[in-house]
């Protein structure tokens, strides 16, 4: 057997459970908003506000948006680097906020991230051999000759090379930076990876070499990714789901090619049109959103996005749109559409 075959041990991953591998259930982060010489609070900052979603073994559910639409503060709360204001996150059935301090540092190995910067997520004054030792050693005790073994297999898995170890973070390049993150996540081998925009900050050829890796490496190593993003053309490479954020609230969610071929929320009908053609001589109509982006200080009421919404009706002012079902798992929350009760865009 050869280093790469070695790295995970023989750990088998459990197939076939209907168990899903991550719930998340009804998440709210809000953060306190301080002003004056006492600093008494003036308000909160809704970052997150009541969202729900499953992961199943295996699969990839891609959380798209705009910047500041609370996906990154969603990643951190799973991993518990953030508390969150109420709701659960229940990692195979176990809620993660609640676990003793030596539980949740077992946890740690289970569910991994990948950052979103690669020249800021590793630490410039240790080489490659440290960055990767020092999870080996901490969770699973690994020093020496057999360290170094699983190092070189690490290296390999992301399509680097054993003499890259004593090699530092300014001498690679960003995607080469990047795979050493992806290499750091595998080596405590985890069932779930957060991918934090990982290929936003890198060259356009890169990212397809970087979203190719961790294609390979979701079926080489049975992982789970939840992937985080802001461009749509990016998830529909990786993601099985797609789950779209805005202002806080997941607006719609379907399999990726429902959301690609029949999306419904206005919003992500916006945000699919602004994927650029790469033919020249393709035109398409274009409707730019108007307006910016919310303040999470202050809300608007009803739905969040009839500020920008080019199909606003009355309701959309005065109430929140439920999530409903529209058919296979298909969910939205837009009062466009016909709901129990209601007449189309009337109000109950």
């Amino acid at each position: 057997m050869n280093t790469r075959e070695h790295m995970f041990n023989g750990a088998s991953r459990e197939k076939g459970n209907n168990q899903p591998l991550l719930e998340v259930k009804n998440l709210m982060k809000h953060f306190p908003q301080k002003a004056g010489f006492f600093s008494r609070r003036s308000g909160k900052v809704v970052a997150v506000d009541g969202i729900s979603f499953t992961l199943h073994s295996g699969e990839t559910l891609g959380l798209v948006g705009e910047s500041g639409c609370g996906k990154s503060t969603t990643g951190r709360i799973i991993l518990s680097l953030l508390q969150p204001s109420s709701g659960e996150v229940l990692f195979q059935g176990q809620n993660v906020h609640s676990l003793p301090k030596e539980e949740l540092r077992r946890l740690r190995k289970e569910i991994q991230i990948i950052f979103q910067d690669p020249y800021a997520s590793l630490n410039p004054r240790m080489n490659v051999g440290q960055i990767l030792g020092e999870a080996l050693r901490i969770h699973h005790n690994l020093w020496g000759h057999a360290a170094r073994e699983r190092m070189k297999g690490l290296l390999e898995a992301v399509g680097m090379s054993a003499e890259h170890i004593s090699r530092y973070p300014h001498e690679f390049s960003g995607g080469q930076r990047q795979r050493i993150g992806v290499a750091r996540a595998l080596a405590v081998q985890p069932k779930l990876i957060i991918c934090d925009e990982p290929v936003s900050a890198l060259d356009v050829s890169v990212q397809a070499q970087v979203l190719n890796l961790l294609q390979d490496l979701k079926s080489e190593f049975s992982l789970t990714y939840l992937f985080i993003a802001h461009d749509l053309a990016v998830v529909r490479h990786i993601s099985d789901r797609i789950a779209v954020m805005y202002v806080g609230k997941i607006v719609e969610m379907a399999d990726r090619d429902s959301i690609y071929e029949r999306p419904l929320h206005p919003y992500t009908q916006a945000l699919l049109q602004a994927i650029p053609i790469p033919d020249p001589h393709l035109r398409r109509e274009y409707k730019q959103l108007e307006g910016d982006l919310p303040s999470p200080l202050n809300l608007p009421s009803g739905c969040r996005f009839h500020t920008r919404c080019d199909r606003e009706i009355e309701v959309c002012r005065k109430e929140e749109p439920p999530f409903l079902d529209m058919g296979n798992g298909h969910c939205v929350a837009c009062h466009l559409y016909p709901q129990p009760g209601r007449v189309k865009g009337g109000a109950s």
